[in-house]
């Protein structure tokens, strides 16, 4: 579990994000799944965006993504997207016969936020059963980040079970 250490900011953003493949085509294939979760894992390890779970059908794809203030949604679905369409486009060019256009996702998305009116556990389980009829495929599921911040030697932690203060003193962690 990675941990980031910010100035006094504490926060918990997760977003469930849609996008449709262009002309809404069929590309999504599991070796291209295969090939998008590496490229998120890729980008999880650039930026401050953690990939807590990905599925797909063949013409569009889920993510439930957990990201920090600095980065807005726009900023956010910008980033997977063209990262995306470029690395995919270089690992598989059959990708561009089926997408004549030089587009992978189309300009829209959907965006939601994980809150008071859909909880992580809908959202998760709404992603899971996404096409369970015909050919969903879950490529990606990850533990949500612990997210560290400091404020004049007093750590905020949260975590599952809520905020945990952590007072550090002299190189001596004490659990409040």
């Amino acid at each position: 579990m990675n941990i980031y250490t910010k100035d006094i900011i504490k926060s918990l953003l997760i977003y469930h994000l849609g996008f449709s493949m262009e002309y809404r085509r069929v590309v999504l294939t599991k070796e291209i799944g295969e090939s998008l979760k590496l490229i998120c894992v890729g980008i999880s390890e650039r930026y401050e965006v953690q990939f807590v779970e990905i599925g797909y059908e063949s013409d569009h794809i889920h993510f439930l993504v957990q990201s920090v203030p600095s980065i807005s949604v726009s900023k956010l679905v910008t980033m997977i997207k063209s990262l995306s369409s470029r690395e995919l486009f270089k690992a598989h060019p059959e990708i561009k016969r089926i997408l004549w256009g030089g587009n992978l996702w189309t300009s829209g998305y959907y965006a939601n936020t994980i809150g008071q009116y859909g909880n992580k556990d809908v959202i998760r389980k709404y992603i899971e059963n996404q096409g369970k009829e015909v050919e969903y495929k879950k490529i990606h599921g990850e533990q949500l980040k612990l997210w560290i911040y400091q404020y004049l030697g007093v750590v905020y932690c949260l975590c599952d079970k809520g905020f945990t203060f952590i007072l550090v003193m002299l190189g001596y962690l004490f659990f409040v």
